[in-house]
């Protein structure tokens, strides 16, 4: 990725990935859904066989990082078109030890990857709804093909928009993210799960074998530090996912008195969220 903001050329849902903000929302994010999740390959029988990973769209670096501690044996490359996030990446994995299985490069997620044939066991991806086009799917999949070594797995984990709760301001929410994911093209229908329910049949389309899904529902009580944290997420996407669906037509005119419904609502005592997620796999054939 040379040095734009994000996942290349304007396609990111977020108007100032630089910002500090989104560099807050991207970590508290990435360590909540890897927690909630049960680890960094919890549906996977025999992680340890991936030997060298690559990790598309790594942000900052908190996926890697964990699996790097998690499994000894594996070495691992994150890519992300943002360079702040890369630099991060690469100070936190100093930290924690693990530079030297570890490496961040700043890449373009959406372009021909700068790597050679079949130089990985896995390649992974979270959250490429933020930025992959519905028609650049197959495009991108044949490149991820091409890196992985025969028998190697591509593991893709996304997310349904609506995320389940008693805040009907959060409920509001969803509805015009999900309105603004549609009309750019992120969702192949405007529906919650408008693009994980296309993921297994793109991979065994593109002649992937052994395609499998599990899905995940992560849910958060208040009075938790795992409610606390989706409520602080909430928040931030509330302020940084604005300027994106108000560029697609979805806002609706009383959005600030949504979010202001949404903050009070997620700090009740009682609120409770259901975060549906999906992980589907497949290996390139031997």
């Amino acid at each position: 990725m040379t040095t734009p903001s994000h996942p290349s050329s304007g396609t990111y849902f977020v108007q100032d990935p630089q910002s500090e903000e989104e560099f807050q929302r991207v970590s508290e994010q990435d360590r909540l859904v890897t927690a909630s999740m049960g680890g960094v390959l919890a549906e996977q029988e025999n992680a340890g066989k991936f030997l060298r990973v690559l990790d598309v769209a790594c942000g900052v670096g908190g996926w890697a990082i964990e699996a790097a501690r998690t499994y000894p044996g594996m070495s691992l490359v994150g890519i992300d078109s943002n360079s702040l996030m890369i630099a991060s990446a690469q100070e936190q994995a100093q930290a924690q030890q693990v530079s030297e299985r570890v490496e961040f490069r700043v890449m373009d997620a959406l372009r021909v990857l700068d790597f050679p044939d079949r130089s990985f066991d896995l390649v992974n991806l979270r959250f490429a709804l933020s930025f992959i086009r519905t028609w650049e799917w197959i495009r991108l999949m044949s490149d991820w093909a091409r890196l992985l070594r025969p028998g190697g797995v591509i593991r893709l984990t996304e997310e349904e928009v609506i995320h389940q709760s008693n805040s009907p301001a959060s409920m509001q929410f969803c509805s015009m993210l999900e309105c603004a994911l549609f009309r750019s093209g992120h969702l192949f229908s405007q529906v919650s799960d408008g693009l994980t329910s296309h993921l297994a049949p793109l991979l065994s389309q593109q002649g992937f074998q052994q395609v499998q899904t599990r899905a995940y529902a992560l849910h958060y009580q208040a009075g938790t530090p795992e409610g606390q944290a989706y409520a602080q997420n909430g928040k931030h996407v509330f302020r940084t996912l604005r300027p994106f669906i108000q560029k697609w037509g979805c806002q609706s005119k009383d959005y600030e008195a949504i979010q202001q419904q949404a903050s009070e609502e997620m700090a009740r005592s009682d609120f409770s969220a259901t975060w549906h997620l999906l992980t589907v796999w497949g290996s390139k054939p031997r």
